[in-house]
């Protein structure tokens, strides 16, 4: 196994720090997502529940990098997948993970 491949293995297979995701409305801005943290192994199952309107699907959907902007943004936070950090990845290579890596 190479160095790469080890470091990986001990790397959480998801990571997420401070995830912020928020929409601007002509209301004003919508904090839909404010400051989520967790990570996951390999093998771990996460249940996300709430009430209706309360950001579940938006944290799926930022992790997936599938807001749409505008009117919504990341706004702060990070999100690794196997050691990568999604949010420096280009359009094509998130389309590549997405259906095949992250569904």
């Amino acid at each position: 196994m190479n160095s790469s491949a080890q470091q990986n293995n001990n790397l959480p297979l998801l990571r997420i720090s401070n995830l912020q995701t928020r929409f601007h409305t002509q209301d004003g801005v919508v904090h839909a997502v404010n400051g989520i943290s967790y990570s996951l192994d390999s093998g771990e199952i996460l249940g996300v529940v709430g009430e209706s309107g309360c950001g579940k699907s938006v944290h799926a959907l930022s992790i997936m990098r599938l807001i749409q902007i505008p009117p919504g943004e990341i706004a702060d936070g990070e999100i690794w997948f196997e050691g990568r950090d999604l949010l420096k990845l280009s359009e094509n290579e998130m389309r590549r993970l997405r259906g095949r890596d992250i569904a």
